[in-house]
């Protein structure tokens, strides 16, 4: 197969990037004044993986820009290190961060690669983090104040999204217990977090468009995953119905409606009562929710594999696959359902589905259900896979499997788009192989492989499929 075989073409000024996070990619944690976020010390009592040096893109940014130009992207994903520029959360700023900051954006814009700058990618100031992080309604002030800052200062980015996948933190944090501070089915905290950030969300979109009125774009990230029955029973469908809600629903609502609708809070109020659980939404949070809802510029999904669900009633328990070890993740959530595996459908080695169609699915349905959903852009999409190592320096790292699962959702992504929905650009997840928060260094998704031991980049197959596929691009 040659590498135009099954390509599809991409539309005129398609946003065609890379995605990174700080931490998973920056290293150098003690460097220029950083402050701890809530990953240093855990990852160092754990013992099994460090951040440092993880890509090493705090000294190595220009390369990577370089390969990124080189490869056909037009854009890049990029997180600011909140602690990077505000080693406690709060505070004065670190002129070294702040100035490492504007250097990356002006090399990505003398390069051509359009900056998309994310403000909290999973990397909370350890200070905060200790006093409660997003269950203290005190971290959203202290957020919104680092937002102002940021929007102040970095004028050369006209592109913003609040926070990275507000679902999955909260969710590996209090309920699959994988995320520091490694609580399971802690489902009064797991909901009370996602509202909080939600209202973080809320007030900084409120600040960039109506108190500083900026003229760029600003949105949120969601990762998405769709929830299908495994059967079409209605014990079934109902336990689809109600993990949907907690995994996708209520955060969608707070996004585009600005409060939960009563469909959406009868599921969640059904999953809070199973499990002795609650959630407070205090006077006036709807009121600011709504007048974001109407606001935002473009938003962010981030979609890797759906779910197949049945019913179950017994009490809470799962495992989680961070090694590869293929067949070993379970998960089963007290009255609301078990995920199962569907035949037919194929995995990763860390038992993610290969799914495709579930991305359509997902794009149809946010662009159908909220009306006031602008512009789409995919913003995470890839495939951990088991790269081979290089044996000379000049080796292409052949990763089919890769451009395969790419190629296949990008066409989901283009068949949504011919049918009306707006989606007008795709990240890959990720950039260059980096750091992962659950697994370290084994799970490589880069369309560039790092040797974490030397730095050197080596060309993978799939980057170079990325760089015929920008070709296509119409003009």
């Amino acid at each position: 197969m040659t590498l135009l075989e099954r390509v599809n073409t991409l539309p005129e000024n398609f946003v065609w990037g890379g995605a990174t996070a700080a931490y998973q990619v920056e290293g150098n944690t003690k460097v220029g004044g950083k402050g701890k976020t809530m990953w240093d010390d855990y990852l160092k009592e754990q013992g099994r993986f460090s951040p440092d040096p993880a890509s090493d893109f705090f000294n190595r940014y220009l390369e990577d820009i370089r390969l990124s130009k080189e490869h056909g992207l037009n854009a890049i994903r990029i997180s600011i290190a909140w602690t990077r520029i505000f080693p406690d959360g709060y505070g004065k700023p670190v002129k070294v961060g702040i100035d490492y900051y504007h250097n990356l954006f002006k090399a990505c814009l003398d390069n051509g690669i359009e900056p998309y700058v994310t403000l909290h990618h999973f990397d909370s100031p350890k200070k905060l983090f200790d006093q409660g992080e997003w269950l203290n309604r005190q971290n959203i002030d202290y957020f919104v104040d680092y937002a102002r800052f940021c929007f102040k200062e970095f004028n050369e980015v006209t592109n913003w999204f609040t926070i990275n996948e507000p679902v999955p933190l909260a969710f590996s944090q209090f309920i699959q217990g994988n995320f520091p501070p490694n609580h399971h089915f802690d489902v009064t905290r797991g909901i009370q977090a996602q509202h909080n950030e939600m209202l973080a969300h809320a007030r900084v979109v409120n600040l960039y468009k109506n108190e500083l009125k900026k003229e760029g774009n600003i949105g949120v990230i969601h990762s998405l995953t769709p929830v299908y029955p495994i059967t079409d029973t209605s014990e079934n469908r109902h336990a689809a119905k109600l993990k949907d809600a907690f995994m996708n629903k209520f955060v969608l609502d707070a996004t585009f409606l600005g409060y939960y609708s009563e469909d959406t809070m009868n599921s969640i109020n059904e999953i809070l009562q199973l499990n002795d659980a609650s959630l407070k939404v205090e006077d006036g949070d709807f009121s600011i929710m709504k007048q974001a809802a109407s606001q935002n510029d473009y938003f962010g999904i981030n979609y890797y594999q759906n779910e197949f669900i049945q019913s179950y009633e017994g009490e809470s328990t799962s495992h989680f696959n961070g090694t590869g070890e293929r067949g070993t993740s379970t998960f089963k959530f007290k009255g609301v359902g078990e995920s199962v595996k569907k035949e037919g459908v194929p995995q990763t080695d860390w038992d993610w589905n290969i799914y495709p169609e579930g991305l359509y699915d997902i794009l149809k349905r946010v662009s159908h259900d909220y009306k006031n959903c602008k512009t789409i852009y995919i913003t995470e999409n890839g495939m951990g896979y088991k790269d081979g190592t290089p044996t000379r320096e000049d080796e292409v790292i052949d990763d089919t499997p890769r451009i395969d699962y790419i190629d296949q959702h990008l066409e989901a992504l283009l068949k949504a788009r011919s049918e009306g929905v707006d989606v007008q650009g795709y990240f890959v997840w990720s950039l260059q192989d980096q750091f992962s928060w659950a697994n370290g260094y084994n799970k490589r998704y880069g369309l560039f492989y790092v040797d974490f031991e030397t730095q050197k980049r080596y060309i993978k197959k799939s980057a170079l499929w990325f760089k015929e596929l920008a070709k296509t691009m119409e003009k």
